[in-house]
């Protein structure tokens, strides 16, 4: 076992995952308040929104981290894109959209880049931490000088040492369990991944810094299998987001509070592959789809289905990201969740026991 990360700065060695689109800083104050470290997500913000949030988690003078994509933004293509929007035709027109009226207009989540890393450095978070891999030297250098730690997701060991190797302060172990999007750079084949507690016991003795858990925690019993199994921190997100504090849609909260409803990675959303609900999209194209536009790129053409069917009260359309386990989640405040995950932290936990089975 792996002693507790200390340079985290908050109570508890639990981070809250980002989780963009579903919270802003409210949800990050509250797990804070609690003894957590509350996340601030950033792709999906602009910079005028990036800097009211930022504000607002320095101003409560707590330990704070902030996320953000480092993709690499494919180029558009006329024929993908325009393959794309007639896949999607039937559905537009039920719904008594014009199809083209579903046309792409651009990516809607840009990765970490100057102008962003400038806003950064006037606010100098605790941690920063990145998904897809790193950005450039000459960024990562310019926030290591913020004396912000950086920590980063990985799938596989080889993109966990990778990321030793660049000189991240630790490396998220993404599980396969993990809802939204697959953190992974060097190895997208997600055959090649695994369950987190067998991440954990895989790389602990092959990578030196580090290791947070991240996927299927959503109590104390996970929380103490992780610790055991080598982990320094846990990352928790699926069970925070029905709290009073997240933004989560009530289409969304009401799958969610099924324990039972059945996830699978799927690239229909964005292009890039992420774990959620099953809805009727994912169903009917199946949750996989060649024809969609690689991440971030399909997005905008879902815009207009999501938000007329969401207007008729279906979820037909809507990414609902969440892990596969969802015993965690509870309409309840922030601080309710992190108390009962905090019981997990016991130093002198048992040996490690097999997660409970989950639905696929």
């Amino acid at each position: 076992m792996q002693a507790p990360l200390s340079w985290l700065g908050s109570r508890l060695p639990l981070i809250q995952a980002p989780m963009a689109g579903a919270q802003d800083a409210g949800l990050a104050l509250a797990v804070g308040a609690a003894g957590g470290l509350g996340s601030l997500p950033a792709a999906l913000l602009g910079p005028d929104a990036l800097r009211s949030q930022m504000h607002r988690l320095q101003s409560a003078g707590r330990p704070w981290l902030v996320n953000f994509f480092a993709h690499h933004p494919p180029a558009p293509d006329p024929v993908v894109e325009a393959r794309w929007v007639e896949r999607l035709r039937p559905w537009a027109q039920a719904l008594g959209l014009d199809a083209e009226a579903a046309a792409p207009r651009g990516a809607v989540r840009q990765p970490f880049g100057p102008a962003t890393c400038e806003l950064l450095e006037a606010f100098r978070p605790t941690v920063v931490s990145f998904h897809f891999g790193l950005p450039p030297d000459d960024l990562l250098n310019r926030v290591r000088r913020t004396g912000a730690r950086i920590v980063c997701s990985a799938t596989t060991l080889r993109e966990a040492r990778w990321l030793e190797a660049r000189g991240v302060d630790a490396v998220i172990a993404q599980g396969l369990e993990a809802g939204g999007h697959r953190g992974h750079f060097l190895d997208p084949d997600p055959s090649l991944q695994g369950p987190t507690l067998e991440l954990l016991q895989a790389w602990r003795a092959q990578v030196k810094v580090p290791l947070i858990a991240a996927g299927g925690i959503t109590d104390a019993d996970d929380v103490r299998a992780a610790m055991a199994s080598g982990a320094a921190a846990v990352q928790v997100g699926t069970a925070f987001l029905c709290c009073e504090e997240a933004l989560t849609s009530s289409l969304h909260r009401t799958r969610l509070l099924d324990p039972h409803a059945p996830t699978a990675l799927t690239n229909l959303f964005s292009g890039g592959l992420a774990r959620g609900l099953e809805n009727r999209l994912m169903r009917e194209l199946g949750p996989v789809c060649a024809d969609a536009p690689p991440f971030p790129l399909a997005s905008p053409a879902l815009a207009p289905l999501r938000e007329r069917a969401e207007a008729l009260g279906r979820d037909d359309f809507t990414p609902l990201w969440s892990g596969k386990r969802r015993g965690g989640c509870r309409t309840a405040p922030a601080a309710e969740v992190v108390a009962a995950l905090a019981r997990g932290f016991a130093w002198n936990a048992p040996a490690p026991q097999p997660l409970s089975p989950a639905p696929t």
